[in-house]
């Protein structure tokens, strides 16, 4: 154990050894000399034998009842604030506090296949050892030769497997190999109470600079994005066509660069609201321009939890055929998702839907075209009833359905 330095004088500090100087405030004088006192010398050996019988009791009590302290045997232990942060005033939050408290639970992920790679980032799920990425990130790593390496806010590096992807909606989870037991599960936060122009932080490995915080702002939500994913980098399986991400996207200025893929949008608390995972660019060199995206938390837990459970994903569907439409409401007239076909058998036919019907609203959250209404039936799960508000005839009315698994063919 390394002991601290000895305590510095301080500048205050008015003792003088030796003989006075000459600009004293007082005299220094020497004490006159003292009769011996020869009671004193037992009366300190009886005090110290006191002390160390006190001594050899408390460890005997420690050990007796399991609570010796042990030094240490694994490398630096995370010792960072714990939970999320209640911050004394929420239009201007202590970002630091907030990346003390949530940094410690996102990590860099490296893949490494022959003489190629990639970086990306990752959150650390649960204290098993899952951790919760973006499905492009990890994409190569299903090869055998590839090594996927999870490198945590301290420095320690371990190396991870792929327990599923989801092509889907881009998400895949990893399981560090001999996990240790001081992970830092992210604290979960609820997306349905965000609020446009409320202060986020994202946190992840951009360009490869580990733990690297940004804020910036709710900028959107519901925002649908699509992205294609290549059907070769299908890990479990290949699929005869591209596999179109549509994503009920939280939209963020906070900046986003490539590398953040997979990490972490919080709040102001510290709690995880999105998984980061696209952003817009003017090029495909041009990188941030403000208008970053990230899957939400809801969207992300029941996939993971998916993946860790079985490895595959079921995801719902209507069994409709979509364009962008204009519903004409009374008078008034509005952007909608048009329903152009009713598949035969699907839960939209059960229901009762027509070629014709305009959707403008699932659950209350509005729908301004086809890509946002596969959006927010694609965030929700089989099983699940949905209330859809249509026009039809020039009026609106709600019809419920309840979701079914879409087929992977």
């Amino acid at each position: 154990m390394t002991l601290p330095p000895p305590e510095a004088p301080r500048s205050d500090d008015t003792t003088w050894h030796g003989s006075s100087p000459a600009n004293a405030p007082y005299p220094v004088m020497s004490s006159p000399p003292r009769r011996r006192r020869r009671w004193l010398g037992p009366v300190l050996a009886a005090l110290l034998a006191l002390f160390l019988l006190l001594g050899v009791a408390v460890v005997a009590t420690q050990r007796m009842s399991g609570t010796e302290s042990k030094a240490p045997m694994e490398g630096p232990r995370n010792t960072a604030p714990v939970g999320p942060v209640i911050q004394a005033d929420g239009s201007a939050p202590d970002w630091s506090a907030t990346a003390a408290a949530a940094a410690p639970s996102v990590v860099a992920i490296s893949v490494q296949t022959g003489n190629s790679g990639g970086e990306g980032s990752g959150v650390i799920f649960d204290s098993a050892g899952h951790i919760v990425t973006n499905h492009h990130v990890v994409a190569s790593g299903a090869s055998q030769q590839a090594q996927i390496l999870v490198t945590l806010q301290d420095q320690r590096v371990f190396t991870a497997k792929i327990v599923g992807t989801d092509p889907a909606t881009d998400l895949a989870v990893l399981k560090l190999d001999n996990a240790p037991d001081d992970l830092r599960p992210i604290t979960p936060g609820n997306d349905q109470d965000l609020k446009v122009g409320q202060p986020v932080m994202a946190i992840g490995n951009p360009l490869g600079l580990a733990g690297t915080v940004t804020t910036g702002i709710v900028s959107a939500l519901n925002r649908p994005v699509s992205t294609t994913q290549d059907p070769a980098e299908t890990p479990f399986g290949t699929t005869t066509r591209s596999e179109e991400v549509v994503t009920n996207a939280i939209q963020t200025s906070a900046a986003i660069n490539p590398g953040n893929s997979g990490g972490a949008l919080v709040d102001a608390s510290g709690k995880l609201v999105g998984i980061n995972s696209s952003i817009a660019s003017l090029s495909e060199s041009s990188g941030n321009i403000g208008i970053g995206f990230a899957i939400p938390v809801t969207e992300v837990q029941s996939v993971a939890r998916q993946l860790i459970a079985t490895g595959e994903v079921k995801h719902p569907y209507l069994g409709v055929r979509l364009n962008d439409a204009v519903a004409a409401e009374g008078s008034a007239r509005r952007r909608a998702a048009g329903i152009v076909r009713v598949e035969q058998g699907t839960p939209a036919a059960k229901a009762g839907f027509e070629a014709g019907d305009a959707v403008i609203a699932v659950d209350g959250e509005p729908v301004d075209g086809a890509r946002s209404l596969t959006a927010q039936v694609r965030e929700r799960e089989v099983g699940q009833e949905a209330t859809f508000t249509i026009v039809r005839d020039g009026k609106r009315q709600d019809i419920k359905t309840t979701l079914a698994q879409r087929s992977n063919n």
